[in-house]
């Protein structure tokens, strides 16, 4: 890990160092996902299949792409009882938590004849992006899936890539059918975002697309955003832990490694007032290297993309903390508590040693979906309101409309709008 006293000098080049690892730097991919794309827009289930046999050496048909109930039940054969009763914890506390962020519609009627309002509706159809192999994260379904459900999305459906064998993880299957998913198709890639967004003989269209992916999942969700809604376009994952020298650097170490553990393009950042903490902390993390079975993969996280910020002061320490707009954000401070009403910018905030980061991957309930890449500055985590959408209402009686007619009339004329001034003006011609 690099170790650099906080500067605004400093703190640029980080931020332009993890901008390097966005899905929108990968534009000499663009090109092959767009083919995809077109593709299956063109050719439907051929292309998908054809695409499935390609990248997954699995050949499908329209008879076995469909996940059924007795693979479903298979796949609950094959998952410990155990992994099974922890899903189902898990997914009593993130449904709680989501149905605390239903909101309702409303109406205001007035004296004057007048009502209006905003009326809330979930998303007819919803598709959820779930990677296969090594990379199958029950988590992320429950994470996903969940939201939709409570929103009371009708139809959620889940594609995700099948093994050679025509199989898909047990454990993302059992995640799925506790969540609530009404639909699983074994098809993975920038195939399965092309079918979600525009359909085929064998998967309907959805208005939304949500989910984790590669690069070629990230693109393709990029690419057919407009033609359909999209979560975000996800970066590699992010930890910045804000500490002082209260903080247990056997602790933080950790934390560190929880994040820089997922791939070579993860960042943790360190940002302390403690010098302590900046000395500690680095051999910390080469005692848990050591046995931990990432290690590997951790280091070149570290090399690349950690860092240990040393402050002179706490404000500057959150200054910096908001300018970096981490993705996982833990306060580790004699008064945590103070300091979180300073974050403006951050995914999540985990408030206290024992408040560390892999209890909102997993259990806690807050979507562990977060906007990555600095973008907490203006995105949110995965929430009910991706899952809903707004129309407003407006009702004039004929009296309240008379009362403000010509005022209407005048603003459309001001714009040379003539036809919306005599839209309004006709339904009073003969009052005057």
């Amino acid at each position: 890990m690099k170790v650099l006293k906080v500067n605004k000098e400093n703190t640029r080049d980080i931020q332009r160092d993890l901008l390097k690892r966005s899905p929108s730097s990968y534009d000499s991919y663009a090109r092959a996902v767009q083919d995809i794309i077109d593709d299956i827009k063109e050719h439907g289930d051929k292309a998908m299949f054809a695409y499935t046999e390609k990248f997954d050496k699995c050949k499908l048909d329209t008879s076995s792409l469909q996940v059924t109930e007795e693979e479903i039940r298979e796949a609950y054969e094959q998952v410990d009882p155990g992994l099974v009763d922890v899903i189902r914890k898990a997914l009593v506390n993130i449904r709680s938590y989501h149905e605390k962020q239903r909101r309702n519609s409303w109406f205001d009627p007035q004296p004057d004849g007048t009502i209006l309002g905003q009326k809330i509706t979930p998303l007819a159809a919803v598709g959820v992006y779930v990677p296969g192999g090594k990379a199958a994260y029950p988590s992320s379904v429950l994470m996903n899936i969940l939201p939709a459900k409570v929103a009371g999305v009708p139809r959620i459906v889940m594609v995700t890539p099948p093994d050679k064998e025509g199989k898909v993880t047990p454990a993302t299957l059992v995640a799925a059918h506790e969540a609530g998913a009404t639909h699983v198709y074994k098809v993975g890639g920038a195939q399965a975002i092309a079918a979600l967004a525009y359909g085929t003989e064998s998967i309907d269209k959805v208005d939304k697309i949500v989910g984790p992916g590669n690069i070629y999942v990230a693109l393709a969700k990029k690419a057919v955003y407009g033609h359909v809604s999209i979560d975000s376009i996800a970066g590699p994952s992010e930890i910045l832990v804000l500490a002082d020298d209260t903080a247990n650097a056997h602790f933080v170490a950790a934390d560190l490694l929880s994040q820089a553990e997922h791939d070579e393009m993860a960042s943790a950042i360190l940002v302390t007032t403690s010098q302590r903490l900046a000395r500690e902390v680095p051999l910390e993390i080469e005692e848990y290297l050591k046995t931990l079975s990432r290690a590997e993969i951790i280091r070149k996280s570290l090399d690349q993309f950690g860092y240990i910020l040393v402050a002179d002061s706490l404000e500057d320490a959150i200054e910096v903390t908001n300018e970096i707009a981490s993705e996982h954000l833990e306060i580790v401070t004699d008064n945590p508590f103070e300091v979180m009403t300073k974050i403006r910018n951050a995914g999540a905030i985990f408030i206290g040693e024992y408040s560390t980061e892999p209890l909102g991957d997993y259990f806690a309930g807050p979507n562990h979906v977060l906007p990555t890449n600095g973008t907490a500055k203006f995105f949110s985590p995965l929430n009910l309101d991706d899952f809903t959408k707004k129309s407003s209402i407006i009702y004039y009686s004929r009296d309240a409309l008379k009362a403000i007619h010509k005022d209407i009339e005048t603003f459309a004329e001001a714009e040379y709008l003539t036809a919306h001034a005599n839209s309004i003006r006709v339904r009073f011609e003969g009052d005057d």
